[in-house]
């Protein structure tokens, strides 16, 4: 019995260990939640990583989870002490761990003041999980083993492509038992829900529309809301936290046919004053490439509102063909849906 208690104790003692904040150099802590056990990172090596930023006061800022893409990047030469590529020294592949990078150094050695989004905080923490660490070999010249890197993501980025590509149908399908949506399904594939018909006649190609949207995601964040990627509505994105400077919070004018397939049929499904939800799978989206902060294969969800449809001027210019969509706002923002 005895032996039983020194020896949980000890695994205790390990535990406390394993989970005891660490001092880094240029003020970093970080804390291992978790040990591969594998050789250290070192600069020069490829590493495949995911990453949540939050605030020193625990406000989520962004994760790669989110978007179910994980960053992969050469570690580089630090730029100062405790900076993200000094940090990752400390950890190797299958490691799990917080860094709190220290704001103040990185204000002093970068010569720049602090953002203003960090101006009263000491640090920005980076919860960060190892997933890959691609190695040069010895005496490996850098063409080989650049390229043999290069080979090496790719094909692990084609295979996380498959699966997405895969999994998208489930993921609307989820989407839409969880939320309990009785929708619609057109010939095209997209599914929609009408909450108000609007009235007058619906849009058309060469018309002007104004609206109100929200665009989410079908998977659910860090939060476990379903996270919205972008908005024209004020209070949604309050809500979401979102930190978009200098983003004017007024209705959004659009050619109908300028924005990617799903977006431009929902809209003609219903006239002015009217609302609809479109979940558009990403074939009517963004498709396999992605854009912005959407994923390649990322089936979306678009809460509508026509506020108004505005019919061209006789003698008035067609616009002119659509460019390929590169985010998730409209032409006169600056991006389109």
């Amino acid at each position: 019995m005895k032996k039983s208690l020194v020896i949980l104790f000890a695994a205790a003692l390990g535990l406390a260990a394993c989970n005891t904040e660490k001092k880094g150099p240029g003020g970093l802590l970080y804390k291992v939640h978790k040990s591969g056990g594998k050789d250290k990172i070192k600069e020069g090596d490829v590493v495949k990583l995911n990453i949540t930023q939050k605030t020193e006061k625990d406000s989520l800022l962004g994760s790669t989870y989110d978007f179910e893409q994980a960053q992969v990047m050469p570690v580089g030469k630090k730029q100062f002490p405790g900076d993200l590529m000094d940090a990752l020294t400390l950890v190797g592949e299958g490691d799990s761990v917080t860094f709190k990078i220290n704001l103040d150094s990185m204000a002093f050695y970068s010569k720049q003041p602090k953002p203003d989004l960090f101006k009263n905080d000491k640090f920005v923490s980076l919860i960060v999980k190892v997933e890959k660490v691609f190695k040069k070999g010895p005496k490996e010249a850098d063409s080989t083993f650049q390229k043999r890197a290069s080979d090496f993501f790719q094909a692990d980025y084609k295979a996380d492509m498959d699966k997405k590509k895969t999994a998208e149908p489930a993921k609307i399908k989820a989407y839409i038992e969880d939320n309990n949506l009785k929708v619609q399904t057109s010939p095209s594939g997209l599914q929609y829900i009408i909450t108000a018909p609007g009235t007058g006649a619906k849009p058309v190609d060469g018309d002007t529309v104004s609206v109100n949207y929200i665009g989410r995601f079908t998977k659910k964040g860090e939060d476990k809301k379903y996270k919205i990627f972008d908005t024209n509505v004020e209070s949604a994105a309050k809500e979401a936290k979102m930190n978009q400077p200098g983003r004017p919070y007024t209705p959004v004018k659009m050619p109908v046919g300028s924005t990617v397939p799903g977006f431009t049929e929902a809209l003609k499904l219903v006239g002015k004053g009217g609302k609809i939800t479109a979940i558009i799978p990403s074939k009517l989206g963004y498709g396999e490439q992605g854009g912005g902060p959407i994923a390649p294969y990322s089936p979306l969800v678009f809460e509508i509102e026509v506020l108004d449809v505005i019919k061209p001027k006789a003698g008035a210019v067609a616009p002119a063909t659509p460019v390929a969509p590169t985010a998730g706002h409209s032409a006169n923002d600056g991006h389109n849906h």
